[in-house]
Formats: structure tokens, sequence, C-alpha cells
């Protein structure tokens, strides 16, 4: 729960940012930062991981900085498994609070517009809060993403226990061990458990969004 917790939390702004420019904005290029950003669901995770620790190694272009600026490493850390997991969870939060954002009638922001409201206050009023419950389900959908993140984490930050060893890692870790399937069941159950709940939630949160979009 700390690992996926840090990990939703640090994406979220990431997130919304990138959903916020994807779908409302017009640039050169949109069609390959889309692309980049929905990288990570279409490439085997162990790919992702194994780029990460390029990135984040001593000799790295971001794990250097961290190393000779701040005295820093997340190799074998949890905050390392924390950004292999936001990673990992991006690009599912991104569309949906595109999806989200993209609902808004944008008429509505040009009438508030036309009665004197800034563009920015227009947003602030109108448009976060109708896309605020297809917001909180990406957050939720990013968070059972995170928990039950795999093959980035391990390749990226190993399987250490109580430090990186997340649900599914300390699943696989059963696995490896004779007499570890009580072990399986029970963290198996769990996993299930966070997901249905996780979707519940996620599928309720856009019917909300979709009735008020509806009734406006």
């Amino acid at each position: 729960m700390l690992v996926g917790g840090t990990a939703t939390l640090g994406a979220l702004p990431v997130a919304f940012v990138l959903a916020w420019v994807l779908a409302r904005w017009r640039f050169p290029g949109k069609v390959f930062l889309d692309g980049l950003v929905h990288l990570p669901l279409v490439v085997p995770p162990v790919v992702t991981g194994w780029m990460l620790l390029l990135a984040f190694a001593p000799a790295g272009p971001v794990g250097g900085v961290l190393e000779r600026w701040f005295g820093v490493s997340v190799l074998f850390r949890w905050t390392g498994a924390a950004i292999a997991a936001g990673v990992m969870a991006l690009p599912l939060m991104v569309r949906a609070m595109r999806l989200s954002i993209e609902s808004v009638d944008r008429r509505l922001e040009q009438a508030a517009r036309t009665l004197g409201a800034s563009r920015w206050r227009a947003y602030a009023t109108i448009t976060l809060p109708l896309a605020a419950p297809g917001v909180a389900a990406a957050v939720v959908l990013g968070l059972a993403r995170a928990i039950g993140e795999f093959g980035a984490t391990i390749t990226f930050v190993s399987n250490v226990p109580g430090e990186t060893q997340t649900l599914p890692l300390a699943i696989y870790a059963a696995l490896q061990r004779p007499g570890g399937e009580a072990e399986v069941w029970r963290l198996a159950a769990v996993s299930v458990a966070l997901s249905l709940v996780a979707l519940i939630v996620s599928e309720a949160l856009v019917r909300r969004a979709g009735r008020g979009v509806h009734v406006l």
C-alpha cells in the first residue's frame, strides 16, 4: 500500500497535465506524445523496468544527478518500486482522465467566458468539477494498477523482502518455496479483493460522471 499509494500520488499531477494537454491542445507531435505516454501499456513491463534501471543507475542520466546532487539512490529501495509502479500506472490514469475531460461540453466553458469569467476561472468552476468523478476513477484504477505491478518492479529494484517486495512479488516468492501454496492463496485472495473493490468504485465514479454531464 505504501508503494502503490506513493506511486499514485506521484503520478497524479503528471497524469492530469498530460491528459489536459492531450484532450485540449493541438500541436505538432501530439500523436508522438500520445504514443509515448501509452508505451508502457504495450511494451513488456520488463523492458520498462530495464529502461528505468538504465535511467536511475548511478551512471545514468537521472540516477547520476540524484547521486551527485542529493546523495540518494532509488535502486533496491521502496522509492524505486514506487517509481516503477507509477510509470506503469501513468498511461491508465492519463487515458481515463483524458476521456473525462473530453466529455465536458466546451460550450459550457464558452458560455462562462461570455459572462465575464476568465479562462482559468471557467476551468476551475466548470471543467474541473464536471471532470472530477472521472479523475477520481482514474486515481482508483491507477492505485490498483500500481499495487499489482510486477515485471517493471522486479527488473528495476529486484525483490527485497521488507523493502521492495510488493504484493505480486510476495506471491512470486511464495510460489518458489516448497509448501508456500497456503500463502499464495492468502495473498491471491487479497489481490483479487483489492482489484474488485477498485473496479467497483471506478465504475461507480464513471457512472456518476456520465450522469453529471448528461444533466448539464
